[in-house]
């Protein structure tokens, strides 16, 4: 991983301007798990840890078999794999659609394609990953309507991908940002997007200790 100033969030409007989604998935329907892929696993992680809501947040591998799902492997670009988080979460207070708008207004650029940054290679890229028909409806549904709304700077490079597995990374790489604060790749990329969490979604907080 490179070193590098955070990316530009490819709005054309603050974040907490960007409009919930219409479509949703009811609690009462939500599996309480989605798979996020947004660059590196350590800056999406520390984003969305913070949420009210959130019980875990795994960081792992996605769109790639199991032979090649470790780190030196996916670094390469070479293995299908995406860079990926799976996040638990109890969709009683934090729902499936609200995920998906701090995704993809303050944890990730998602107008780069195959790429965050200085982060370059198709593991980085921005990608959903459905666990059901459901999210993929409210996936679906909410780029169209941000994009016909025109929220973004430039075209949106998100894919939607199926879910077919997902390799949890090793272990070192779990709750990285929280346990490395001075590394300068924590400091300079990782962090600045929880900032931006903390600016603009204040009242997704969750309170000190909570889970």
């Amino acid at each position: 991983m490179n070193v590098c100033d955070i990316p530009g969030l490819g709005l054309r409007v603050a974040p907490n301007e960007v409009p919930d989604p219409v479509d949703d998935v009811a609690a009462a329907e939500d599996s309480g798990m989605a798979v996020l892929a947004g660059g590196c696993f350590w800056c999406t992680e520390a984003v969305f840890r913070r949420l009210d809501g959130v019980l875990d947040v795994e960081p792992g591998y996605a769109g790639g078999s199991a032979e090649t799902a470790n780190y030196e492997a996916v670094c390469s670009g070479r293995t299908g794999h995406a860079e990926a988080i799976r996040i638990s979460y109890d969709p009683n207070r934090i729902s499936y659609g609200q995920l998906l708008k701090v995704f993809l207004s303050v944890a990730h650029d998602a107008t780069q394609m195959n790429r965050q940054g200085n982060d370059v290679g198709t593991q980085y890229r921005s990608a959903v990953f459905p666990a059901d028909a459901a999210q993929r409806r409210v996936v679906e549904a909410y780029l169209a309507q941000l994009t016909a709304a025109g929220v973004f700077a430039a075209p949106v490079a998100t894919t939607i991908e199926p879910l077919e597995e997902f390799h949890v990374a090793e272990r070192y790489h779990h709750d990285y940002a929280a346990r490395n604060p001075g590394q300068s790749y924590i400091r300079y990329v990782s962090m600045p997007k929880v900032e931006k969490l903390e600016t603009y979604f204040d009242g997704m907080l969750a309170k000190a200790g909570a889970r």
